[in-house]
């Protein structure tokens, strides 16, 4: 069996890359000295850390939390055995750069990066909410948020969390025109959108089984998400809303969810960074708590 700490190094290292077979690339090692380690932890742990299937292994939430701890803790040993002048500083400082969706950089992101800011107040943010898609590159982002797929294998990602999709509208909308019970009613109804400003046209509802629609003449139409859900809880018209936003009014009952037989399958929300290779203490710390705090489970 693998010494602890080298064992943990490469436990670290499986659940940064994309597969065993990468990890094992970054480490100059095989994948079958990976898989070994992995099951000797997991052994040690008594717990599961990966999943695994046909189409390859994805990290368990006590995975997750686990790694986190695991990092920090053998880029402390590591640190024992820098030069002094080598050494990384004890507080993390610097600037980090993220971008992300309006309304879940509003509510998820921003009290994580006042919670670290007052904690380490040498780091210092630049925070782009967008509700298009940054270009990481050009805008030199450190860490991104975004929902649905990511497919650029240059990025290092993590799947923190799938909201649903709520279909909503205010008890007195519901009162007044009725609950629509097919997606054609929807056009006959008074509804919100949310215009997508890389095309200029309103953004589609999505709804189970691959069906979308787009609102016809919406009654209020923003480019910015915040707008539209403050038109939806004033009873402009019926929208669509993800989870995190939605659920606590349909609770209270300001908010009533409609053709919920129809609501569309969740939407990943991803935490990403575009680079590999080493990671700045700062990034890692962002990133790191981004993961824990928007994490499933």
């Amino acid at each position: 069996m693998l010494n602890r700490l080298e064992m943990l190094r490469i436990f670290v290292a499986a659940a940064e890359a994309r597969n065993f077979k990468e990890a094992a690339a970054r480490l100059g090692i095989s994948p079958q000295a990976v898989t070994r380690a992995v099951q000797d932890l997991e052994a040690a742990q008594g717990e599961l850390l990966f999943h695994r299937n046909t189409r390859g292994v994805q990290i368990t939430t006590y995975g997750e939390h686990l790694a986190a701890q695991a990092r920090d803790s053998v880029q402390r040993l590591d640190a024992l055995f820098q030069p002094a002048t080598e050494a990384a500083p004890l507080q993390p400082e610097g600037l980090v750069r993220l971008t992300a969706p309006v309304a879940l950089g509003r509510r998820l992101i921003l009290p994580v990066l006042h919670r670290l800011g007052n904690q380490h107040p040498l780091l210092r943010f630049d925070v782009q909410l967008s509700d298009t898609h940054a270009d990481v590159v050009d805008d030199r982002i450190d860490i991104g948020v975004r929902y649905g797929s990511l497919h650029d294998s240059r990025y290092v990602a993590r799947r923190v969390a799938s909201p649903p999709f709520r279909t909503v509208g205010t008890p007195e909308l519901v009162a007044q025109y009725g609950k629509p019970k097919t997606l054609e009613q929807l056009h006959e109804l008074p509804t919100t959108s949310l215009r997508d400003l890389s095309t200029g046209r309103p953004w589609p509802w999505y709804f189970a089984g691959g069906q979308h629609i787009s609102p016809v003449n919406p009654r209020f139409l923003s480019n910015d998400s915040e707008a539209e859900f403050e038109a939806i809880l004033a009873g402009r018209g019926f929208g669509q809303l993800p989870g995190f936003m939605a659920d606590e009014h349909i609770a209270s009952g300001r908010l009533v969810p409609v053709l919920q037989k129809l609501q569309p399958d969740a939407w990943d929300i991803y935490v990403y960074r575009p680079q590999r290779g080493p990671v700045p203490a700062r990034i890692r710390l962002v990133f790191d708590a981004l993961v824990s705090s928007l994490g499933m489970g």
